[in-house]
C-alpha cells in the first residue's frame, strides 16, 4: 500500500519547497505536473549534496483515459542498483543486439555482428548544467510530474526503482542502469525523464564525427529495437541525425 507523506527535503542549508507530492516504491512524485522550471533547475543545482536526482514523469494518455497512473497501477521490480556495477555495458549491449530484421542493408555500415562501443566524447560542457536546461525547457510544457529518486548518479534509478518499462527487451533494470551509466560516462548522457515504457536523455557531449555516431547508433539499436523497426533507414542514416544530437529518446512498445 502507498503510504502519502510529505515531500523529502534536500539537506542544503538552502531548503528546497516542493510542491504537494507523496512517496510511491522509493521516489517520491509530485502530485500534479511541475509548471516552475526554476524549481527544476534547483533540484539539479542540488543534486552534488542532496543525493537527490529529480526525473521528469510525462503525461501517459494512456493511462489517463482508463482513470490509471502507470506509477500505480503497473508492476515494479525490486531496487538492483547494487548489481549494476556487475555489469560491462558492451557486454550487455552485445547479448541484446540482434541480427538483421530486413534483407542485412539496415545495419550498414556494419555486418550482423556488434561493432562494439563508440569512443569516448570530450565533454566540454557540464552535463548536470545540461540536463537541467534542457529539463527545464520541458517543464515549461506543463505536462510532466516531478520525481525524486536518491541515488548516487542518474543513470542508477532505472535499477534504484526497480522501473520495468523495457520488459519487452529485458525485464532487469540493473542492466539498463548500466548502459546508462556508460553513456553518462562516455557523452554526458543523464537520465531526464522516466516514463511507462519509454526514457530521455540529456546529452552534453554529443558525438561529432559520422563513424562515432555510427557505432552509437547501433549501441541504440541493441538498446531500443524497437525505435529502428518502426522507421525506414540504415545505421548510417540514424548516425547522421546523431551527430551532435543534445536529447536522446527511447520507447519500448
Amino acid at each position: 500500500m502507498n503510504t502519502p507523506t510529505t515531500a523529502p527535503q534536500p539537506s542544503t542549508s538552502t531548503s528546497l519547497t516542493l510542491p504537494p507530492g507523496r512517496m510511491h516504491h522509493g521516489m517520491w512524485v509530485s502530485n500534479g505536473p511541475l509548471t516552475d522550471p526554476s524549481l527544476y533547475l534547483a533540484c539539479v543545482a542540488a543534486f552534488p549534496r542532496t543525493g537527490r536526482w529529480p526525473i521528469l514523469i510525462p503525461h501517459d494518455p494512456r493511462f489517463t483515459a482508463a482513470g490509471q497512473d502507470w506509477i500505480d497501477d503497473r508492476p515494479w521490480d525490486r531496487p538492483t542498483v547494487g548489481d549494476v556495477a556487475a555489469y560491462d555495458a558492451a557486454d550487455v549491449l552485445e547479448s541484446w543486439w540482434l541480427g538483421p530484421c530486413c534483407d542485412g542493408t539496415c545495419l550498414t555500415p556494419f555486418g550482423a555482428e556488434f561493432p562494439g562501443l563508440a569512443r569516448k566524447s570530450p565533454v566540454k560542457s557540464d552535463p548536470l548544467a545540461e540536463a537541467g536546461n534542457t529539463g527545464s525547457q520541458l517543464v515549461a510544457n506543463g505536462r510532466n510530474r516531478l520525481g525524486i529518486v536518491e541515488v548516487d548518479r542518474p543513470a542508477d534509478v532505472p535499477a534504484a526503482l526497480g522501473w520495468q518499462g523495457m520488459l519487452p527487451m529485458s525485464g532487469r533494470a540493473e542492466l539498463v542502469s548500466a548502459v546508462l551509466r556508460s553513456w553518462e560516462d562516455r557523452f554526458g548522457a543523464v537520465l531526464l525523464s522516466l516514463g511507462f515504457d519509454a526514457l530521455s536523455l540529456s546529452v552534453a557531449a554529443p558525438p561529432k564525427s559520422r563513424r562515432r555516431a555510427e557505432l552509437l547508433a547501433a549501441e541504440h539499436r541493441a538498446f531500443c529495437l524497437e525505435d529502428f523497426t518502426t522507421q525506414a533507414g540504415t545505421l548510417a542514416d540514424v548516425g547522421a541525425d546523431l551527430v551532435g544530437a543534445r536529447m536522446w529518446t527511447f520507447r519500448w512498445q
